[in-house]
């Protein structure tokens, strides 16, 4: 009963309540020309966000079709994946601590198709607000660009968790903002890819601080 409630249940029922949620949101864009930027590509690119700020991204980007998810194999992964296809997203299963080869060789493959993969920046478990390499390496071998994205408001409930996840009240505006693509050349040098991993830690945390206050 619990395997039932856990796999079927409890993911149809917490799709009901985050889509019913995000309708009543209101959406503005802070740099719509960045995101017009990423939705015109024909080739591969990467989308990255801060784990804490997944809640209205989740929602949001479901309207783009043919995203790859790359979610934690844990348990609490589990439920997030089945969320993630209720959602319309494909799921590719793995982190830095689990599965990490696996789940690498299926986002190459991937991005080498023309497709699109979705990572959350800071991971599974942190640090907070810390860009692992992950996204930066994939970008080095396939050529695919990243762009950082995120969403804030000022009507919102943060959580007592590590990331610090932001759900914002309903009836609200959440601000969204992207910034602009980071490149890598191919067979980039390990100083080169510790750069482009602080740069985008940079510009996350740029466009976080702007929709806050936007």
């Amino acid at each position: 009963m619990k395997k039932l409630l856990f796999n079927y249940v409890i993911p149809y029922l917490l799709f009901g309540v985050v889509y019913l949620w995000c309708m009543t949101l209101r959406s503005k864009n802070l740099n719509e020309e960045e995101e017009n930027h990423f939705k015109n590509l024909t080739g591969p690119y990467i989308l990255t966000l801060w784990h804490g700020r997944i809640f209205y991204l989740f929602y949001y980007l479901r309207r783009h079709p043919d995203y790859f998810l790359l979610i934690s194999p844990s348990e609490d992964g589990d439920l997030l994946a089945r969320l993630a296809r209720l959602m319309g997203y494909s799921v590719i299963r793995g982190s830095t601590y689990k599965k990490a080869v696996s789940a690498a060789r299926s986002l190459i493959k991937v991005l080498r198709r023309n497709q699109r993969i979705i990572i959350i920046a800071d991971g599974s478990r942190g640090p907070r607000c810390v860009a692992q390499p992950g996204s930066v390496q994939l970008a080095g071998i396939t050529g695919a660009p990243i762009f950082p994205m995120t969403f804030g408001t000022k009507n919102k409930v943060v959580l007592n968790s590590w990331d610090k996840f932001v759900i914002p009240l309903p009836f609200t505006r959440c601000t969204l903002n992207f910034s602009s693509p980071i490149s890598l050349p191919p067979k980039s040098s390990e100083q080169i890819i510790e750069e482009k991993r602080l740069e985008l830690e940079n510009a996350l945390n740029r466009i976080n601080k702007a929709s806050d206050e936007g």
